[in-house]
Protein backbone atom coordinates (compact mmCIF):
# COMPACT_ATOMS: atom_id res chain seq x y z
CA UNK A 1 0.00 0.00 0.00
CA UNK A 2 1.18 3.27 -0.96
CA UNK A 3 0.48 7.03 0.27
CA UNK A 4 -3.12 6.97 -1.50
CA UNK A 5 -5.52 9.98 -1.96
CA UNK A 6 -9.37 9.14 -2.03
CA UNK A 7 -10.90 12.08 -4.25
CA UNK A 8 -14.35 12.46 -5.03
CA UNK A 9 -15.10 13.02 -9.00
CA UNK A 10 -18.45 14.51 -8.90
CA UNK A 11 -20.77 16.18 -6.36
CA UNK A 12 -19.92 14.51 -3.37
CA UNK A 13 -21.69 11.01 -2.30
CA UNK A 14 -19.81 9.05 -4.67
CA UNK A 15 -19.24 6.78 -2.20
CA UNK A 16 -15.73 7.19 -1.06
CA UNK A 17 -16.30 5.76 2.36
CA UNK A 18 -17.05 2.16 0.94
CA UNK A 19 -13.57 2.73 -1.24
CA UNK A 20 -11.82 4.40 2.04
CA UNK A 21 -13.22 1.27 3.75
CA UNK A 22 -11.90 -1.31 1.44
CA UNK A 23 -8.19 0.53 0.91
CA UNK A 24 -7.78 1.11 4.96
CA UNK A 25 -6.90 -2.92 5.11
CA UNK A 26 -3.46 -1.93 3.43
CA UNK A 27 -3.12 1.51 5.11
CA UNK A 28 -1.81 2.05 8.59
CA UNK A 29 -3.19 5.81 8.64
CA UNK A 30 -6.38 7.51 7.80
CA UNK A 31 -6.76 10.80 7.64
CA UNK A 32 -8.95 13.23 7.00
CA UNK A 33 -7.94 16.41 5.55
CA UNK A 34 -11.13 18.85 5.04
CA UNK A 35 -14.45 20.00 5.20
CA UNK A 36 -15.85 18.95 8.40
CA UNK A 37 -19.64 17.51 9.65
CA UNK A 38 -21.20 18.04 6.85
CA UNK A 39 -19.72 15.28 5.40
CA UNK A 40 -21.40 12.04 5.42
CA UNK A 41 -19.82 8.83 4.78
CA UNK A 42 -21.53 5.75 4.90
CA UNK A 43 -19.89 2.29 5.10
CA UNK A 44 -22.61 -1.21 5.61
CA UNK A 45 -20.42 -3.88 7.94
CA UNK A 46 -22.25 -6.92 7.94
CA UNK A 47 -25.31 -5.60 7.57
CA UNK A 48 -24.97 -2.85 10.33
CA UNK A 49 -24.78 1.15 8.84
CA UNK A 50 -22.36 3.12 10.38
CA UNK A 51 -22.00 6.81 8.83
CA UNK A 52 -18.96 9.23 9.68
CA UNK A 53 -18.99 13.14 9.61
CA UNK A 54 -15.84 13.95 10.99
CA UNK A 55 -13.80 10.33 12.38
CA UNK A 56 -12.05 8.90 9.28
CA UNK A 57 -13.60 5.76 7.66
CA UNK A 58 -10.66 3.52 8.34
CA UNK A 59 -11.60 3.65 12.20
CA UNK A 60 -13.59 0.16 11.94
CA UNK A 61 -10.04 -1.73 11.77
CA UNK A 62 -9.03 -1.32 15.39
CA UNK A 63 -5.41 -1.26 14.37
CA UNK A 64 -5.38 1.75 12.46
CA UNK A 65 -4.34 5.10 13.34
CA UNK A 66 -7.10 7.92 12.73
CA UNK A 67 -6.02 11.77 12.14
CA UNK A 68 -8.56 15.18 11.53
CA UNK A 69 -5.98 17.24 9.99
CA UNK A 70 -5.71 20.90 10.04
CA UNK A 71 -8.07 21.40 7.32
CA UNK A 72 -11.15 20.09 9.12
CA UNK A 73 -13.18 22.42 10.59
CA UNK A 74 -13.92 20.84 14.13
CA UNK A 75 -17.45 20.77 15.55
CA UNK A 76 -16.47 19.05 18.95
CA UNK A 77 -19.86 18.02 19.71
CA UNK A 78 -20.61 16.33 16.47
CA UNK A 79 -16.95 14.40 17.21
CA UNK A 80 -17.59 13.29 20.76
CA UNK A 81 -21.23 12.26 19.67
CA UNK A 82 -19.67 10.43 16.94
CA UNK A 83 -17.40 8.80 19.14
CA UNK A 84 -19.59 7.78 21.58
CA UNK A 85 -22.42 5.78 19.19
CA UNK A 86 -19.04 4.13 17.58
CA UNK A 87 -18.49 2.75 21.39
CA UNK A 88 -21.83 1.77 21.48
CA UNK A 89 -21.21 -0.33 18.20
CA UNK A 90 -17.82 -2.01 19.53
CA UNK A 91 -15.69 0.55 17.76
CA UNK A 92 -13.06 2.24 20.30
CA UNK A 93 -10.73 5.13 19.12
CA UNK A 94 -8.84 5.83 22.34
CA UNK A 95 -5.06 6.35 22.03
CA UNK A 96 -5.73 6.23 18.26
CA UNK A 97 -7.41 9.09 16.99
CA UNK A 98 -5.57 12.34 16.77
CA UNK A 99 -6.77 15.77 15.69
CA UNK A 100 -4.79 18.73 14.59
CA UNK A 101 -4.45 21.82 17.16
CA UNK A 102 -4.22 23.70 13.72
CA UNK A 103 -7.70 22.43 13.34
CA UNK A 104 -10.44 24.94 13.85
CA UNK A 105 -13.48 25.04 15.79
CA UNK A 106 -17.54 25.49 14.53
CA UNK A 107 -19.23 27.23 17.75
CA UNK A 108 -22.72 26.90 17.64
CA UNK A 109 -23.70 30.32 16.61
CA UNK A 110 -21.91 29.26 13.33
CA UNK A 111 -24.83 26.73 13.02
CA UNK A 112 -27.03 29.87 13.89
CA UNK A 113 -25.50 32.04 11.19
CA UNK A 114 -25.64 29.12 8.99
CA UNK A 115 -29.58 28.72 9.64
CA UNK A 116 -30.38 32.42 9.30
CA UNK A 117 -28.90 32.94 6.17
CA UNK A 118 -30.45 30.01 4.30
CA UNK A 119 -33.70 31.38 5.44
CA UNK A 120 -32.79 34.61 4.93
CA UNK A 121 -35.58 36.41 2.04
CA UNK A 122 -33.14 38.32 0.72
CA UNK A 123 -29.81 36.35 0.95
CA UNK A 124 -28.81 33.55 -1.91
CA UNK A 125 -29.88 29.78 -1.18
CA UNK A 126 -27.35 27.94 -1.31
CA UNK A 127 -28.84 24.71 0.01
CA UNK A 128 -26.12 24.28 2.71
CA UNK A 129 -26.17 21.07 5.70
CA UNK A 130 -26.48 24.10 8.11
CA UNK A 131 -23.22 22.47 10.08
CA UNK A 132 -22.01 25.89 10.18
CA UNK A 133 -18.83 24.80 8.06
CA UNK A 134 -18.77 28.11 5.92
CA UNK A 135 -19.02 30.22 8.65
CA UNK A 136 -16.51 28.96 10.47
CA UNK A 137 -14.18 28.95 7.11
CA UNK A 138 -15.28 32.50 7.00
CA UNK A 139 -13.76 33.36 9.98
CA UNK A 140 -10.66 31.23 9.59
CA UNK A 141 -9.95 33.49 6.65
CA UNK A 142 -10.74 36.48 8.15
CA UNK A 143 -8.27 35.21 10.68
CA UNK A 144 -10.80 35.66 13.97
CA UNK A 145 -11.32 32.21 13.68
CA UNK A 146 -10.52 29.90 16.85
CA UNK A 147 -8.20 26.35 16.99
CA UNK A 148 -8.17 23.58 18.70
CA UNK A 149 -4.82 25.05 20.48
CA UNK A 150 -6.64 28.27 21.44
CA UNK A 151 -8.81 26.23 23.62
CA UNK A 152 -5.66 25.55 26.40
CA UNK A 153 -4.69 29.19 26.42
CA UNK A 154 -6.78 31.15 27.96
CA UNK A 155 -5.99 34.78 27.91
CA UNK A 156 -5.72 33.87 23.45
CA UNK A 157 -9.20 32.12 23.45
CA UNK A 158 -10.92 35.05 25.61
CA UNK A 159 -9.32 37.83 23.39
CA UNK A 160 -10.24 35.92 20.07
CA UNK A 161 -13.80 35.15 21.12
CA UNK A 162 -14.20 38.78 22.03
CA UNK A 163 -13.44 40.06 19.06
CA UNK A 164 -15.57 36.96 16.99
CA UNK A 165 -18.09 37.94 18.67
CA UNK A 166 -18.09 41.46 18.58
CA UNK A 167 -18.49 41.15 14.72
CA UNK A 168 -20.80 38.24 14.93
CA UNK A 169 -23.37 39.71 17.76
CA UNK A 170 -23.99 42.77 15.40
CA UNK A 171 -25.29 40.45 12.35
CA UNK A 172 -26.97 38.39 14.49
CA UNK A 173 -28.38 41.56 16.05
CA UNK A 174 -28.93 44.17 13.42
CA UNK A 175 -29.36 41.37 10.21
CA UNK A 176 -30.75 38.69 11.50
CA UNK A 177 -32.77 40.33 14.92
CA UNK A 178 -31.98 37.03 16.94
CA UNK A 179 -30.54 37.00 20.98
CA UNK A 180 -26.86 38.18 21.43
CA UNK A 181 -24.21 35.13 22.13
CA UNK A 182 -22.81 35.75 25.58
CA UNK A 183 -19.08 35.58 25.92
CA UNK A 184 -19.80 33.61 28.99
CA UNK A 185 -21.58 31.05 27.96
CA UNK A 186 -18.78 30.09 25.22
CA UNK A 187 -16.16 30.23 27.01
CA UNK A 188 -17.78 27.86 29.27
CA UNK A 189 -18.82 25.61 25.96
CA UNK A 190 -14.83 25.47 25.35
CA UNK A 191 -13.92 24.42 28.75
CA UNK A 192 -16.01 21.38 28.67
CA UNK A 193 -14.69 20.24 25.39
CA UNK A 194 -11.26 21.00 25.97
CA UNK A 195 -11.11 18.48 28.75
CA UNK A 196 -12.60 15.83 26.84
CA UNK A 197 -10.39 16.32 23.68
CA UNK A 198 -6.99 17.00 24.89
CA UNK A 199 -5.28 13.68 24.86
CA UNK A 200 -6.49 13.40 21.21
CA UNK A 201 -5.10 16.96 19.86
CA UNK A 202 -1.22 17.21 18.45
CA UNK A 203 1.25 18.33 15.86
CA UNK A 204 -0.95 15.89 13.19
CA UNK A 205 1.83 17.17 10.29
CA UNK A 206 4.65 16.03 12.23
CA UNK A 207 2.96 13.09 13.25
CA UNK A 208 2.40 12.28 9.25
CA UNK A 209 5.80 13.43 8.50
CA UNK A 210 7.31 10.72 10.65
CA UNK A 211 4.97 7.73 10.02
CA UNK A 212 5.91 8.38 6.28
CA UNK A 213 9.52 8.59 7.45
CA UNK A 214 9.30 4.91 8.98
CA UNK A 215 7.51 3.53 6.05
CA UNK A 216 4.37 3.14 6.98
CA UNK A 217 1.37 3.97 4.17
CA UNK A 218 -1.08 6.92 4.57
CA UNK A 219 -4.64 7.22 3.09
CA UNK A 220 -5.97 10.63 2.65
CA UNK A 221 -9.94 10.75 2.59
CA UNK A 222 -11.52 13.72 0.97
CA UNK A 223 -15.08 15.20 1.59
CA UNK A 224 -17.66 16.02 -0.69
CA UNK A 225 -16.13 16.32 -4.39
CA UNK A 226 -14.31 17.86 -7.17
CA UNK A 227 -17.39 19.70 -8.40
CA UNK A 228 -17.97 21.19 -5.11
CA UNK A 229 -14.37 22.37 -4.69
CA UNK A 230 -14.41 26.39 -3.95
CA UNK A 231 -12.13 27.63 -6.49
CA UNK A 232 -13.06 24.72 -9.16
CA UNK A 233 -16.64 23.54 -8.63
CA UNK A 234 -19.81 25.73 -9.39
CA UNK A 235 -19.37 28.78 -7.69
CA UNK A 236 -21.60 29.68 -5.25
CA UNK A 237 -23.33 26.58 -5.26
CA UNK A 238 -20.69 24.52 -3.55
CA UNK A 239 -18.59 24.06 -0.32
CA UNK A 240 -16.35 25.53 1.45
CA UNK A 241 -12.96 24.23 1.40
CA UNK A 242 -10.84 22.58 -0.72
CA UNK A 243 -11.61 18.74 -2.00
CA UNK A 244 -9.70 18.67 -4.53
CA UNK A 245 -5.77 17.59 -4.51
CA UNK A 246 -4.65 21.03 -3.72
CA UNK A 247 -6.56 20.69 -0.17
CA UNK A 248 -4.86 17.25 0.62
CA UNK A 249 -1.30 19.67 1.15
CA UNK A 250 -2.79 22.69 2.78
CA UNK A 251 -5.00 20.74 4.94
CA UNK A 252 -2.40 18.02 6.19
CA UNK A 253 1.06 19.49 5.66
CA UNK A 254 2.34 16.63 3.63
CA UNK A 255 4.02 17.74 0.44
CA UNK A 256 3.07 16.56 -3.10
CA UNK A 257 6.35 14.57 -3.32
CA UNK A 258 5.00 12.18 -0.51
CA UNK A 259 1.81 11.39 -2.28
CA UNK A 260 2.19 8.17 -4.38
CA UNK A 261 -1.42 7.60 -5.76
CA UNK A 262 -4.71 9.77 -6.50
CA UNK A 263 -8.10 7.24 -6.44
CA UNK A 264 -11.12 9.45 -8.21
CA UNK A 265 -14.35 8.30 -6.90
CA UNK A 266 -17.18 8.36 -8.95
CA UNK A 267 -20.86 6.93 -9.60
CA UNK A 268 -22.11 5.12 -12.83
CA UNK A 269 -24.63 8.16 -12.93
CA UNK A 270 -24.82 11.65 -11.63
CA UNK A 271 -26.51 13.06 -8.01
CA UNK A 272 -26.46 16.55 -6.42
CA UNK A 273 -27.69 18.15 -2.75
CA UNK A 274 -28.45 21.54 -2.66
CA UNK A 275 -28.94 24.12 -5.47
CA UNK A 276 -26.81 24.79 -8.27
CA UNK A 277 -26.28 23.56 -12.10
CA UNK A 278 -26.59 20.11 -13.18
CA UNK A 279 -27.21 19.73 -17.05
CA UNK A 280 -27.75 15.60 -16.68
CA UNK A 281 -30.59 16.00 -14.17
CA UNK A 282 -33.85 13.66 -14.86
CA UNK A 283 -36.38 15.01 -12.77
CA UNK A 284 -39.35 12.64 -14.49
CA UNK A 285 -39.52 9.25 -13.40
CA UNK A 286 -36.32 7.76 -14.74
CA UNK A 287 -34.91 10.15 -12.23
CA UNK A 288 -37.46 9.00 -9.68
CA UNK A 289 -36.09 5.66 -10.98
CA UNK A 290 -32.62 6.46 -10.30
CA UNK A 291 -33.37 7.90 -6.59
CA UNK A 292 -35.07 4.83 -5.42
CA UNK A 293 -32.89 2.60 -6.82
CA UNK A 294 -29.81 4.09 -5.77
CA UNK A 295 -31.58 5.10 -2.18
CA UNK A 296 -30.40 8.40 -2.79
CA UNK A 297 -31.09 10.31 0.33
CA UNK A 298 -28.24 12.44 2.21
CA UNK A 299 -26.39 10.59 4.70
CA UNK A 300 -25.83 13.82 6.66
CA UNK A 301 -29.42 15.68 5.88
CA UNK A 302 -31.90 12.86 5.18
CA UNK A 303 -32.88 15.05 1.59
CA UNK A 304 -33.55 13.41 -1.46
CA UNK A 305 -30.97 13.37 -3.56
CA UNK A 306 -31.30 15.50 -7.64
CA UNK A 307 -30.37 12.43 -10.13
CA UNK A 308 -29.28 12.45 -13.80
CA UNK A 309 -27.21 10.52 -16.33
CA UNK A 310 -23.48 10.14 -15.76
CA UNK A 311 -21.60 13.38 -16.83
CA UNK A 312 -18.09 12.22 -18.69
CA UNK A 313 -17.00 15.82 -19.60
CA UNK A 314 -17.34 16.29 -15.84
CA UNK A 315 -16.05 13.46 -15.14
CA UNK A 316 -12.71 14.17 -17.14
CA UNK A 317 -12.75 17.85 -16.09
CA UNK A 318 -12.10 16.09 -12.17
CA UNK A 319 -9.66 13.80 -13.97
CA UNK A 320 -7.46 16.76 -14.89
CA UNK A 321 -7.91 18.86 -12.22
CA UNK A 322 -6.74 16.54 -9.97
CA UNK A 323 -4.35 13.81 -11.68
CA UNK A 324 -6.26 10.82 -10.81
CA UNK A 325 -4.24 7.92 -11.84
CA UNK A 326 -7.34 5.54 -11.41
CA UNK A 327 -10.76 5.54 -10.81
CA UNK A 328 -13.11 3.72 -8.65
CA UNK A 329 -16.81 3.13 -9.96
CA UNK A 330 -19.73 3.04 -7.54
CA UNK A 331 -23.07 1.87 -7.66
CA UNK A 332 -22.66 0.37 -11.49
CA UNK A 333 -25.70 -2.24 -9.91
CA UNK A 334 -28.15 0.53 -10.02
CA UNK A 335 -27.77 0.46 -13.69
CA UNK A 336 -28.75 -3.19 -13.35
CA UNK A 337 -32.94 -1.88 -13.86
CA UNK A 338 -32.51 0.18 -17.02
CA UNK A 339 -33.26 -1.16 -20.19
CA UNK A 340 -31.42 1.96 -21.95
CA UNK A 341 -28.53 4.38 -20.60
CA UNK A 342 -27.53 7.49 -21.31
CA UNK A 343 -24.09 9.08 -20.79
CA UNK A 344 -23.15 12.99 -21.48
CA UNK A 345 -20.46 13.54 -24.24
CA UNK A 346 -20.94 17.47 -24.01
CA UNK A 347 -22.91 20.03 -24.15
CA UNK A 348 -25.02 22.59 -26.46
CA UNK A 349 -25.25 26.03 -25.35
CA UNK A 350 -26.97 27.76 -28.11
CA UNK A 351 -27.90 27.66 -31.78
CA UNK A 352 -25.36 30.60 -32.20
CA UNK A 353 -22.78 28.97 -29.80
CA UNK A 354 -22.96 25.36 -30.90
CA UNK A 355 -21.70 22.42 -28.96
CA UNK A 356 -18.56 22.31 -26.81
CA UNK A 357 -17.16 18.72 -25.34
CA UNK A 358 -15.55 20.09 -22.34
CA UNK A 359 -17.32 20.95 -19.00
CA UNK A 360 -17.43 25.04 -19.01
CA UNK A 361 -15.60 26.65 -15.96
CA UNK A 362 -18.01 29.28 -15.73
CA UNK A 363 -21.02 27.91 -14.12
CA UNK A 364 -23.25 30.30 -14.92
CA UNK A 365 -22.62 28.83 -18.69
CA UNK A 366 -22.83 25.66 -17.35
CA UNK A 367 -26.14 26.52 -16.33
CA UNK A 368 -26.76 27.23 -19.76
CA UNK A 369 -25.96 24.30 -21.37
CA UNK A 370 -28.09 21.15 -22.38
CA UNK A 371 -26.29 17.75 -22.42
CA UNK A 372 -25.46 15.83 -25.59
CA UNK A 373 -26.08 12.15 -24.73
CA UNK A 374 -24.97 8.82 -26.27
CA UNK A 375 -27.24 5.94 -25.96
CA UNK A 376 -26.30 2.95 -24.86
CA UNK A 377 -27.98 -0.28 -24.59
CA UNK A 378 -28.64 -1.48 -20.58
CA UNK A 379 -27.46 -4.96 -19.74
CA UNK A 380 -29.42 -8.46 -19.43
CA UNK A 381 -28.91 -9.89 -15.52
CA UNK A 382 -26.75 -8.11 -12.83
CA UNK A 383 -23.46 -7.23 -11.69
CA UNK A 384 -24.47 -8.51 -8.26
CA UNK A 385 -22.75 -10.99 -6.88
CA UNK A 386 -20.06 -10.46 -9.45
CA UNK A 387 -15.94 -11.27 -8.19
CA UNK A 388 -14.46 -10.89 -11.56
CA UNK A 389 -14.60 -8.16 -13.98
CA UNK A 390 -15.26 -11.41 -17.10
CA UNK A 391 -18.18 -12.20 -14.95
CA UNK A 392 -19.75 -8.73 -15.91
CA UNK A 393 -22.28 -8.43 -18.64
CA UNK A 394 -21.33 -7.64 -21.88
CA UNK A 395 -23.04 -4.58 -22.51
CA UNK A 396 -21.82 -3.80 -18.68
CA UNK A 397 -17.92 -3.96 -19.51
CA UNK A 398 -18.90 -1.89 -22.57
CA UNK A 399 -20.20 0.67 -20.57
CA UNK A 400 -17.56 0.84 -18.39
CA UNK A 401 -14.94 1.00 -21.23
CA UNK A 402 -16.81 3.87 -22.87
CA UNK A 403 -16.35 5.98 -19.45
CA UNK A 404 -12.56 5.16 -19.74
CA UNK A 405 -12.18 5.76 -23.35
CA UNK A 406 -13.47 9.48 -23.08
CA UNK A 407 -12.02 10.59 -19.47
CA UNK A 408 -8.52 9.20 -20.42
CA UNK A 409 -8.30 7.28 -17.16
CA UNK A 410 -8.58 3.49 -16.39
CA UNK A 411 -11.14 1.89 -13.94
CA UNK A 412 -9.55 -0.12 -11.48
CA UNK A 413 -12.30 -0.92 -8.58
CA UNK A 414 -15.97 -1.39 -9.55
CA UNK A 415 -18.62 -1.58 -6.51
CA UNK A 416 -21.85 -3.65 -7.23
CA UNK A 417 -23.62 -3.35 -4.21
CA UNK A 418 -24.03 -1.28 -0.73
CA UNK A 419 -21.62 -3.93 1.50
CA UNK A 420 -18.16 -3.65 1.91
CA UNK A 421 -17.37 -7.23 0.30
CA UNK A 422 -19.38 -6.63 -3.08
CA UNK A 423 -16.36 -5.04 -5.22
CA UNK A 424 -14.34 -6.33 -8.19
CA UNK A 425 -11.10 -5.27 -8.93
CA UNK A 426 -9.61 -5.22 -12.15
CA UNK A 427 -5.87 -4.65 -11.17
Amino acid sequence: MRNTAIIGAQWGDEGKAKIVDILSRDADVIVRYQGGANAGHTVVKDGVKFIFHLVPTGALYPDKTCVIGNGVVLDPEQLLEEISCLEEKGIFLKDRLKISGNAHIVFPFHKLLDSAMETDSAAQKIGTTLRGIGPAYTDKMRRIGVRIYDLYHPDVLKERLETNLKYKNAIIREIFHKKEILLEEILSYCMKIASRIESMVCDTGNFLHQRIREGDSILFEGAQGTLLDIDFGTYPYLTSSNPTIGGLFSGTGVNPGQLDEIIGIAKAYQTRVGDGPFPTELIDETGDKLRQSGNEYGATTGRPRRCGWLDLAALRYAVKINGFTRIALTKIDVLDKFDTIYICTGYQISEEEGSISRYPEDSTRLAQCQPIYKELPGWEGTVRGATDYKEFPKNARRFIEKIENFIHCQISLISTGPDRTEIVRRY
